[in-house]
């Protein structure tokens, strides 16, 4: 039996069919400190006419200005997917303590695939980094976003 996903992935998910309502591809996070919801988003990069809004660096900037500090070492990221080079820079330099994150990316990922950013040598922090929860729900949400485009 499998075990229930962990409510901040729950909620990252929900984010996640937002964005596809939208119109947006389906990534949704969450930033947490403890128990805490520190931020939410989700991809807003066409709504927000900013290739830069990606969910992980929503949630980020969210959480940095709700904290008050740039620096996040006392906080986890969940994310739907896993992020791309850009996010894994971001969550590098935010200091981000652990990431967890859904379905893995073999095209665009850079954690656990591509450049796995965190496995440099010139990466100066490296979040304790868990796949795979919550995986089928984001695959399958990101399966038929794009199969209705094609």
């Amino acid at each position: 039996m499998p075990f229930p996903l962990p409510d901040p992935m729950r909620r990252a998910l929900e984010e996640a069919r937002q964005a596809a309502a939208a119109g947006e591809v389906p990534v949704g996070a969450v930033v947490t400190r403890g128990e805490e919801i520190v931020a939410v988003a989700r991809n807003a990069m066409r709504t927000g006419s900013d290739p830069t809004a990606h969910a992980e660096m929503v949630a980020l900037r969210a959480a940095g200005a709700a904290l008050g500090t740039s620096r996040l070492d006392e906080c986890q990221l969940w994310v739907t997917l896993e992020p791309c080079a850009m996010c894994a820079g971001a969550i590098a330099l935010a200091r981000i303590e652990r990431l967890y994150f859904a379905a893995a990316d073999p095209k665009g990922g850079a954690v656990l695939h591509g450049p796995r950013l965190f496995a440099q040598p010139t990466c100066h922090h490296a979040p304790e980094v868990y796949g795979g929860i919550g995986e089928s729900a984001a695959a399958a949400m990101l399966r038929a976003f794009f199969l209705d485009r094609r």
